[in-house]
């Protein structure tokens, strides 16, 4: 299997954002959350930019690329993160969860022939609808279940529109990769959706407890920032240029198998039978995508 490392990078990814959804809780009760998501972007810059400019010798994009790239980091990061934090806010964490991963990876495969030469066959189609039954056996497996209230209906509508929109924001990052690497990419998308980002905060930072701040605190930032911005971001775009946008985005099923062992490894949480068990049908469906040969 030639592609088996760009697998493997994308389950690691996954398992990384999975983890973060424990780590951030920490820097959570200090930071803003608006404060926190530029901190996570805008101090991967400095890192990514010295990365680009040692690896690739430059770190210049065309002028005509620059529009692009701006858009995509307002629709990807800046627009992105804030419908996240709104969807939580509005609606509840499982509902959240379901709506924001699960109609991911179809909307990429319903939408990847508008933005790159990628076919979608029965093997990924059958795999996909196994990984979902996984993943929806997990998030509703848990104590709280899907609650279709029409107090949460904002919410849901929100979270719904992030799988819709991170798709498109992941598609519209392809053809920008056969013209440049995917750490060029990567580098100039972060820096234009921290600027847009910036202007946000503003009024936030008079709010921060800076007496509160801990080692364990600036460990989740680093976490964030490294682990998963500069690593995670590089290595998915690398490996969901090497194996399709369809089929990578199906690897994000991994996030909440991992976000669920997080929980229960860092704050108790109880891990159900039923998760256990959509964990083993996520594990069966990837692979069944994964060790499609090529033609």
């Amino acid at each position: 299997m030639s592609n088996l490392y760009y697998y493997v990078g994308l389950i690691f990814v996954s398992i990384v954002w999975g983890i973060n959804f424990g780590v951030s809780r920490w820097a959570m009760e200090v930071f803003p959350a608006e404060v926190f998501v530029f901190l996570r972007f805008g101090l991967a810059l400095p890192v990514l930019f010295l990365l680009l400019k040692w690896t690739e010798g430059s770190v210049k994009v065309e002028k005509r690329d620059l529009v692009k790239l701006a858009f995509i980091g307002l629709i990807g990061i800046t627009a992105l993160e804030i419908m996240v934090m709104y969807s939580i806010k509005y609606t509840t964490l499982a509902n959240a969860s379901l709506l924001n991963v699960a109609p991911w990876p179809i909307f990429a495969a319903l939408f990847a022939p508008l933005f790159i030469r990628e076919k979608i066959t029965a093997r990924v189609i059958t795999g996909g609808l196994i990984a979902l039954m996984g993943v929806t056996m997990i998030i509703l497996g848990g104590k709280d279940g899907f609650d279709l209230s029409s107090e949460y209906m904002i919410g849901n509508y929100i979270a719904l529109s992030i799988s819709l929109i991170g798709a498109l924001f992941n598609l519209a990052t392809m053809p920008l990769m056969e013209k440049y690497s995917p750490l060029r990419v990567t580098t100039w998308f972060i820096f234009f959706g921290s600027l847009f980002l910036f202007p946000i905060t503003l009024n936030k930072w008079s709010t921060i407890q800076w007496e509160n701040l801990s080692i364990v605190t600036w460990g989740a930032v680093a976490y964030n920032v490294i682990m998963c911005t500069v690593v995670a971001i590089v290595v998915w775009n690398i490996s969901m240029k090497r194996v399709g946008a369809a089929k990578a985005n199906f690897y994000r099923y991994f996030v909440p198998a991992a976000a669920a062992v997080a929980g229960a490894l860092f704050f108790k949480e109880p891990i159900w039978a039923a998760q256990i068990i959509g964990g083993v049908v996520i594990i069966f469906g990837l692979v069944w995508i994964g060790t499609e040969k090529k033609r």
